[in-house]
């Protein structure tokens, strides 16, 4: 067990390409915990995803040895924290486990959106900061403001900022004394009944669950019966261990340490992420605070484009679910789609990352539909239900209130594109909360936005009108009622469940127009006229016909009675009418795939 006053528990918090996992690497190499820089991606950034994208999507944590200046030998915990505004669950369960954090700043863009969010909630949670200026080497770099704008609107000394380049390798020496000496060591009672953070999990096929901890009070040990309080699950800790930067099993975790307990448990959510283990035979009598469970925020449907693929598509969720706790499903059917899954996600870039992996690592061909996000419905009877579905949605008659979730947006910006933004804004049904100017070149705006208009293509839309230099950060602030709708598209008369939508009312009959023109160019042609409608309720709102096939019967007939002609001309009419009575229309699906790219410019496409 390792002396409690030599123990730094800290992690890094950045905005997104900040250079967090390149600073993570640069301190693992002058540690000597790695001797290449192809171990690091091995360890922090495993996945290709995550390589390719240029984030952290999974959390990670590492264990180094550092001899200081004072000739002590200390612990220093690296536990890695997701940068996408999307996984911010994980970072703030992450920094719970710490009692520092580096925060860190591109010299050449400044203080972002996500970087203040970090920088508050570390505040809140009591952690010591550490600044780091990085990519000083940058042409472009501006080291002196970025430090007056650090000192300004997070309240640091300028003095206490660390100027470093991670790619040269500069400023690592002072960072590392910096951890050492103004990030305190762990509290915690050695003699006190165990607690333990749980702050991340991944599931073994031999050792079942293995909870990621922070041991705040006692001892653990493996072979002990122990208790997760949330859940009231008792299992053993088949092993116990540290990441050496690997997984190495010790013989106790003590108060104030980081490292892994193999549970043996098979299913994850029997051990989740923020709960606290105890003993079960002398359990602690609180649990540690912050437990939240992991709510999903966007839902949307996954269909194999070939059904038969439906029993890989469930195997493959399934094996997904066992490394990814926030990701839930349930089967579902649709008329037009056949048998799949409705999924729920942290977020766009989640579902994005989802579908991916279902796609390369399980060779699957998927037909996703549109993203939507959970409403509140207040029924006339006073019960409330919630529904994260179109099809779900009690008809109108039993409906007396519907209410969807809000977002609180942060974006700072070059002061010259606040016109484009409030346009965008606006155009979403935000509201204008706040407005200040960090500088005479900075504005931060926050904004409070339905979630629902968040979710679609509102990031691309402010990248694109900023030129890519304003930056976002969201947070959820609970449901409020709107004027909404369902609206129904019929094709041949038949309401087709994957392609409904609940919308403003206001924008209802926009989007109806755009959706039934864009279905009349896809849906193939029939032997009869085929009306597609856009309603709401009863009520039709827009509607094309796409015109029948017209087939020449007269072709034959070159000469004869008129009679003959009219006899075949009949004859014709009568089967178009059976048919118009009975036929079916193959809807293709690229048809699905239009509500997903549903006005570029408005409510379209994928982050």
């Amino acid at each position: 067990m390792t002396n409690q006053e030599r123990i730094r528990n800290f992690s890094i918090i950045a905005h997104v390409d900040h250079g967090k996992s390149t600073l993570a690497d640069r301190l693992l190499e002058y540690t000597h915990t790695i001797e290449t820089p192809e171990q690091a991606q091995e360890i922090l950034d495993s996945m290709d995803l995550e390589r390719e994208k240029g984030i952290t999507i999974k959390a990670r944590t590492v264990r180094m040895e550092y001899t200081a200046q004072d000739g002590q030998t200390y612990v220093l915990n690296l536990i890695d924290t997701p940068g996408h505004v999307d996984f911010s669950s994980e970072v703030s369960r992450s920094l719970a486990a710490c009692e520092g954090a580096l925060l860190v700043v591109d010299a050449a863009q400044g203080i972002e959106a996500q970087t203040l969010a970090n920088a508050s909630l570390a505040i809140d949670l009591g952690l010591a900061l550490i600044a780091v200026i990085n990519k000083i080497d940058l042409p472009n770099a501006m080291p002196e403001k970025v430090a007056k704008d650090i000192t300004d609107h997070i309240g640091l000394l300028e003095d206490e900022i660390i100027f470093a380049s991670a790619k040269e390798g500069t400023g690592i020496p002072e960072i590392l004394e910096a951890i050492v000496r103004r990030i305190p060591p762990p509290s915690g009672d050695r003699t006190a009944p165990l607690r333990a953070l749980i702050f991340d999990s991944h599931y073994d096929p031999y050792k079942g669950v293995i909870a990621y901890v922070k041991v705040v009070d006692g001892v653990l040990r493996p072979g002990d019966r122990i208790r997760l309080m949330a859940t009231g699950v008792v299992t053993e800790a088949l092993e116990i261990g540290q990441f050496r930067p690997f997984m190495t099993p010790v013989n106790a975790l003590a108060a104030g340490e980081v490292g892994y307990v193999a549970t043996g448990l098979k299913v994850v959510r029997e051990c989740e992420v923020g709960d606290t283990i105890t003993h079960d035979e002398h359990p602690a009598l609180h649990p540690l605070p912050g437990y939240r469970p992991v709510k999903p925020m966007v839902f949307a449907s996954f269909y194999p484009v070939n059904s038969d693929e439906y029993p890989e598509l469930r195997d493959a969720l399934e094996r997904l679910r066992l490394n990814d706790a926030a990701l839930v499903f349930e089967p579902e059917s649709s008329e037009a789609l056949g048998f799949g899954f409705r999924c729920g996600f942290l977020g766009l870039l989640h579902m994005e990352i989802i579908q991916e992996r279902l796609e390369r690592e399980y060779k699957l061909n998927l037909l996703a539909t549109a993203p939507s996000v959970q409403y509140e419905v207040v029924k006339r009877d006073g019960t409330t239900v919630l529904i994260n579905k179109p099809s779900d949605m009690p008809p109108a008659g039993e409906i007396e209130e519907i209410r969807e979730p809000w977002a609180r947006v942060t974006i700072l910006t070059p002061s010259h594109y606040i016109g484009n933004l409030m346009e965008l804004a606006t155009s979403r049904r935000g509201v204008l909360v706040e407005m200040d100017y960090l500088d005479p070149q900075r504005v931060r705006l926050v904004f409070d936005v339905p979630l629902a208009e968040l979710i679609v293509d509102f990031y691309d839309q402010l990248k694109s009108r900023s030129q890519g230099y304003a930056s976002l950060d969201y947070q959820p602030i609970g449901y409020r009622p709107g004027d909404l709708v369902k609206l129904d598209i019929l094709v041949h008369g038949k309401p087709v469940d994957a392609l409904s939508l609940i919308v403003h009312r206001d924008q209802a009959y926009e989007r109806g127009r755009e959706l039934v023109q864009r279905l009349r160019t896809l849906i193939p042609r029939q032997l009869f006229d085929v009306p597609i409608q856009a309603a709401i309720g009863s009520r039709v709102i827009a509607r094309e016909t796409i015109k029948a096939l017209r087939k020449n019967v007269l072709a034959k007939c070159y000469g004869g009675d008129v009679t003959r002609k009219r006899k075949l001309l009949e004859k014709q009419k009568e089967g178009k009418a059976r048919m118009k009575k009975v036929g079916s229309v193959e809807i293709p699906q690229e048809a699905f795939l239009a509500v997903l790219s549903l006005g570029d410019n408005t409510q379209g496409g994928n982050r």
